[in-house]
């Protein structure tokens, strides 16, 4: 008996730091009304302290979390176009945005989720070749953002606007006869961007099927209890002799 409580469990700093990580991977997954109320709470935080070159990969975890209050935590008041502009477009970031598009269905991703990815994009490809260099995006990213354009809303829909302004920086691209990827990527980005417009043509036209399809049985977003401030849960343990229980009325 006296050995078993003279052994010590040895745990190494990367053991711990991998226990951490997964715990909020489950945070982050946003699959109960805890981890919700949790993944609020951390993007809170985050926005609290504000998004710098040193942090911005965190933030760019959260875009991840498919629950629109998390995401409204994360902004604040911010404009989501603007959320990431103290931060100089570089390939991770990019690469990153173009990602969640292709992992999101049309119609699926949050309105101001993409409004953060767009203005990434804007910021990126303001001057073509400039962003080009920074991150040299594929016909399937070009797919991937061009899905998201909700061809019903038409063109004076902010969103729908935003996108079909990147796809046009993105055709400026042809017959700058650098490279064939180039121009085949320019032409893609046009075509879409003129499928949009013009009415007897459609986006799946140009547009894989398979990316244009919808989901109809995604998991029902979860939403956080309603929330109380301390001062209000200190008061309701006090009349309940200390079994009031914070986060409900």
């Amino acid at each position: 008996m006296k050995e078993l409580f003279e052994k010590k469990q040895a745990w190494s700093k990367e053991e711990i730091a991998g226990i951490e990580y997964n715990l909020l991977k489950g945070l982050m997954g946003a699959r109960t009304t805890e981890a919700v109320e949790a993944a609020i709470t951390y993007a809170n935080y985050l926005n609290s302290i504000g998004i710098t070159n040193s942090n911005y990969p965190v933030f760019l975890k959260i875009l991840a979390v498919r629950n629109h209050s998390v995401i409204d935590a994360l902004l604040g008041t911010r404009d989501p176009f603007l959320f990431m502009s103290s931060i100089q477009p570089n390939y991770f970031t990019v690469a990153t945005c173009f990602s969640f598009l292709a992992k999101y269905h049309p119609a699926e991703i949050y309105s101001k989720t993409l409004g953060i990815i767009l203005g990434v994009f804007q910021a990126t490809y303001s001057n073509p070749l400039d962003g080009y260099k920074i991150y040299p995006p594929t016909i399937a990213d070009m797919s991937s953002l061009g899905k998201h354009l909700i061809e019903r809303k038409g063109q004076d829909d902010l969103l729908n606007r935003s996108i079909l302004d990147i796809l046009d920086k993105i055709s400026e691209l042809e017959g700058q006869n650098i490279d064939e990827e180039m121009e085949d990527l320019a032409v893609h980005a046009h075509n879409i961007r003129n499928n949009f417009f013009d009415s007897t043509k459609r986006l799946i036209d140009v547009i894989p099927d398979v990316l244009l399809r919808t989901e109809p049985n995604l998991d029902p977003e979860i939403s956080p209890r309603k929330q109380v401030s301390l001062a209000k849960a200190e008061g309701k343990k006090k009349d309940t002799g200390g079994s009031g229980t914070p986060g409900e009325e």
